[in-house]
């Protein structure tokens, strides 16, 4: 083998190895019942989180999301945990649904809502009615204001 074949060998598999421990090393904290993104906690169960919006008289947000999104680790660290971001979070029942995980509900969510990739938030009303979305990544000022026009056209809904 020539020096050059092994080099582009030896290149390949640390690109693949980079690769993969990156995407292996994604923090995603979650149990059971919630998925935990910049401190705050959303639902994982879209049905359970729907019947408490019912109750509460709240609107839903729902969260797309994957564990090797950059974005979505941008809004982990310079969105979610802004005090006046988490003041209007509190207006809504939160719903994280990571794009990757199988199941039938997650099909179903990504495909009622045309979610193709990571980030995309999309404000519904407690019966899965659209009020707002958000594709990509958005600065803290235009997320809250995205969240604003979501719950006031909520609000004009009710």
């Amino acid at each position: 083998m020539t020096p050059r074949k092994a080099l582009t060998v030896v290149f390949f598999v640390l690109v693949l190895g980079i690769g993969y421990y990156s995407m292996s090393a994604a923090p995603v904290l979650s149990d059971q019942n919630y998925s935990y993104h910049g401190g705050t906690e959303w639902h994982t169960d879209y049905e359970r989180a729907a019947q408490i919006a019912a109750d509460e008289d709240k609107p839903v947000l729902v969260y797309f999301w994957t564990t090797w999104c950059t974005y979505c680790e941008d809004y982990n660290q310079q969105v979610y945990p802004d005090p006046t971001v988490q003041s209007h979070l509190d207006e809504f029942v939160l719903v994280a649904v990571n794009l990757d995980a199988d199941g039938e509900s997650t099909a179903r969510l990504k495909q009622r809502y045309g979610a193709k990739y990571p980030p995309q938030h999309v404000a519904v009303t407690a019966d899965g009615t659209q009020l707002s979305r958000i594709n990509g990544y958005a600065d803290r000022e235009d997320f809250v204001a995205f969240l604003e026009r979501a719950r006031t056209t909520y609000e004009n809904q009710n």
